[in-house]
């Protein structure tokens, strides 16, 4: 026992530092870009662990419907005004979760394929703009990026992977379909 005594401190401190040693070198490796993947695998990775198809692909009963993966509100399901938000309640949302409506109005999610109804005709330089300055089609004179679309957090991504998430878009299914305009705000009531 004394010998555990003796010992103890020096064993915690040790143990202490390879602890930090390890935690400290894990996060420096997850915050780098994988280097053994493509940038079209490291995009679709990205495009996953973001969730991307939980807004811009279309729901059917409560899942993702991956036959319009990533194309954005359905061209088909029209929304004419902002529907009333319930007082106490920020934002209304379409069952399919590509309309959201708030004090901004009513945005729909973007048509992310490379049809020409969607990305078709950006280029990998508009789309990280569009992304580091929450402007659409990244030109400042544009209109912003509507919520619920978390940009400012995405802004945050490296450029490499950025435009790893724009190489994988430009390899999914073309998938026409015109996503409208946004709608002003509604008269709210509180």
């Amino acid at each position: 026992m004394r010998f555990f005594a003796q010992y103890r401190v020096p064993l915690l401190s040790t143990s202490l530092v390879i602890g930090l040693a390890a935690i400290a070198a894990f996060g420096q490796r997850a915050n780098q870009p994988a280097t053994s993947q493509s940038p079209v695998e490291r995009g679709k990775y990205l495009v996953t662990i973001m969730d991307c198809h939980g807004c811009h692909t279309p729901f059917k009963n409560g899942q993702p419907d991956m036959t319009r993966m990533l194309s954005g509100h359905p061209q088909d399901m029209k929304i004419s005004a902002a529907p009333p938000t319930p007082a106490g309640w920020g934002m209304v949302v379409a069952e399919t979760n590509t309309a959201w409506s708030g004090p901004w109005g009513v945005s729909f999610t973007s048509n992310l394929t490379p049809d020409p109804t969607g990305i078709a005709a950006w280029t990998e330089e508009t789309f990280v703009n569009a992304i580091r300055k929450g402007k659409h089609m990244g030109a400042a004179v544009n209109r912003d990026i509507l919520p619920p679309m978390p940009w400012a957090s995405y802004a945050n991504l490296t450029d490499s992977d950025i435009k790893a998430i724009f190489a994988y878009l430009r390899t999914i299914p073309k998938i026409p379909n015109r996503v409208p305009s946004p709608l002003p705000p509604a008269n709210r009531t509180r």
